[in-house]
């Protein structure tokens, strides 16, 4: 069978694509305009083309060339949610003003405009659920994918922690295809995803830096799920520097995240904020530890991003799809 290519719109620290990889599948192209980002993927994906660029000046027939290839099977992509999430504070009002004025939000119309232009078989495109939060919203989606002749179009929610993801995370993820992976039966907690790192010197992103004392002082006063500070989003206040309880799942991992750890008086090292996401300790972040964070924060979980794959690895095994003409 002729090899099945991958497409990553978006694509940050390579979350969404690892899943992919992990069954086996080959991802051409990886493109995002962040420069640390770039080059964390660039790092754990040595076999892919990466691309620092930003996709409002690419075109679908420049996408195929550098590939050198006529089609790509699967187009995947996170376009930047910070348009329509509820923790933006600067939202705006108007939900179709979110996509269709919008800087960020319309980079959604980006991601349509380039499978538009590519015509997968099957496109999965992530983000938060409220890019669907109104009948108007879905309604402006649906019609975009028609325009760009995907008839289908559906929206799965899923989330994360559902599948073995220790911190908690719903998404939304649109497509041209059904996507209902089999829900796991037990959870993992934070003490089983990151209690073996304590002591470990050998494992990247696994460094300590330590609290000046003013803040060490009013980190060891907090219990589990006690938090330093608020942050205002758009309708509520987000807790940040909360103490986790190793015995329950993680709140979600944003990419402003810190969260303080279950049994010491510190932030989680990078490495520990990655196994929340489910990355394995062999994918290296790059960039300053704050960028890292965001990285992760900004990331597809991975074991999420897996089960993903196989959904659509299914479909295309068990049934001919038809390009959009």
């Amino acid at each position: 069978m002729e090899q099945i290519r991958v497409v990553d719109l978006f694509a940050g620290a390579g979350g969404f694509s690892l899943g992919f990889k992990n069954i086996g599948l080959k991802i051409s192209l990886a493109i995002d305009v962040n420069h640390n980002a770039s080059k964390t993927y660039a790092t754990n994906f040595p076999e892919t083309i990466v691309m620092e660029d930003d996709i409002r000046g690419l075109s679908g027939r420049e996408i195929l060339k550098i590939i050198e290839k006529n089609d790509i099977d699967i187009v995947i992509g996170s376009p930047p949610c910070e348009a329509f999430t509820s923790a933006n504070p600067l939202r705006m009002k108007d939900p179709l003003d979110r996509l269709y004025l919008d800087d960020r939000g319309s980079l959604t119309l980006e991601y349509i405009r380039i499978i538009d232009e590519i015509r997968p078989k099957i496109f999965v495109m992530e983000n938060v659920p409220s890019i669907i939060e109104t009948s108007t919203l879905r309604e402006a989606l649906i019609h975009e994918f028609k325009k760009a002749g995907y008839e289908n179009v559906y929206f799965n929610i899923l989330h994360a922690e559902d599948y073995g993801n220790p911190s908690r995370r719903t998404r939304v993820f649109i497509s041209n295809i059904p996507i209902k992976p089999k829900k796991l039966s037990k959870r993992v907690t934070v003490y089983e995803a990151i209690s073996d790192l304590d002591e470990r010197n050998d494992i990247p992103n696994n460094e300590k830096y330590e609290l000046n004392e003013k803040k060490l002082l009013r980190v060891s006063k907090l219990s589990y799920g006690d938090y330093l500070t608020m942050y205002r989003s758009a309708d509520r206040n987000i807790p940040l520097y909360t103490r986790l309880n190793p015995y329950d799942l993680a709140p979600t991992v944003l990419g402003n995240s810190r969260f303080v750890h279950p049994f010491h008086d510190r932030f989680l090292t990078v490495r520990e904020q990655a196994r929340l996401m489910s990355f394995p300790d062999h994918h290296i972040f790059l960039g300053s530890r704050d960028e890292q964070y965001n990285q992760i924060g900004e990331a597809v979980p991975v074991v999420l991003s897996s089960v993903i794959a196989k959904e659509v690895l299914g479909v295309i095994n068990e049934r001919t799809i038809f390009r959009p003409s």
